[in-house]
């Protein structure tokens, strides 16, 4: 509980601290930045588990109930994310707080996951009016800030490449990256992580969708396994709150297609703060 508490003291300090000095000479041209790469690019939804390739200024959270073979489900409170900002017109920084790991098991030591970041740059896009399609290029790294066994070992690098193409109220998103681990790679091995959503526009605030998440593992204990899911969901959203504050809510059942999996039947809750 303490936490929630503290993200959602956080959400509203970044939240109120926007809205306070959004007269102030440097936040209102740094707005005005943001308005601009906005503009600049698609307006769909973010999708409920696949990254982006769009820039978006937000702060989110999630929360993840993910069930192992033995239908013990582990609760992951925030699922790694944070704070999203736009600095200039073609990048994007994420700062994702360590997420709170829950395994509902005696034998197994709760605590904190890595602390993690992502840096996007925006190769090129175009709105709704001019083509509307985007090419990005993500950096992803975590530091081995984990408490207990809810963390790898060491720093992990994971450079990404993100595409999406909109045809009318339907589009296409989706990313393909590997993650690196900057030792004990024998130990922890590689992974490959293609994901692709395939979304829908209705009445303008509501976005049904459906994502392929597909993880190919190189070394490492799973050595060799793939791991498929299809992940049916939800997303209402944009709606104004207050000033240029919206919010974005949905959902997503993840469900494994692979032989191999080391979870299942996991449930996913995306709240974002767009600002």
């Amino acid at each position: 509980m303490l936490r929630i508490k503290f993200l959602l003291a956080l959400a509203v300090f970044c939240l109120t601290s926007t809205l306070s000095f959004s007269q102030d000479g440097f936040v209102s041209n740094w707005l005005q930045t943001v308005d601009k790469a906005k503009e600049e690019q698609p307006h769909w939804i973010t999708p409920v588990a696949t990254t982006t390739p769009r820039l978006e200024q937000e702060y989110r959270y999630d929360q993840f109930w993910q069930t192992n073979s033995k239908h013990v489900t582990t609760d992951n409170y925030d699922g790694g994310k944070g704070v999203e900002l736009i600095p200039t017109e073609k990048t994007e920084i994420i700062f994702n707080l360590p997420a709170y790991i829950d395994h509902n098991n005696s034998k197994v030591k709760n605590g904190f996951g890595d602390e993690a970041f992502l840096l996007k740059y925006r190769f090129l896009s175009a709105n709704e009016k001019k083509g509307n399609y985007i090419l990005t290029g993500f950096l992803g790294a975590t530091i081995p800030t984990g408490s207990h066994t809810n963390g790898a070992k060491d720093a992990t690098i994971t450079p990404t490449i993100a595409y999406g193409k909109g045809f009318g109220n339907f589009d296409g998103q989706g990313t393909f990256g590997i993650t690196w681990p900057t030792g004990d790679t024998k130990l922890i091995g590689r992974t490959y992580s293609w994901n692709n959503t395939l979304q829908y526009r209705l009445l303008k605030k509501i976005w049904p969708e459906v994502e392929f998440n597909t993880t190919r593992y190189q070394s490492g204990p799973n050595d060799g396994k793939t791991q498929n899911f299809i992940t049916p969901g939800i997303i209402f959203g944009r709606m104004n709150l207050v000033g240029r504050v919206g919010l974005s809510v949905g959902g997503g059942f993840q469900i494994a297609t692979s032989q191999f999996h080391t979870t299942n039947h996991n449930g996913i809750l995306t709240v974002r703060f767009p600002f």
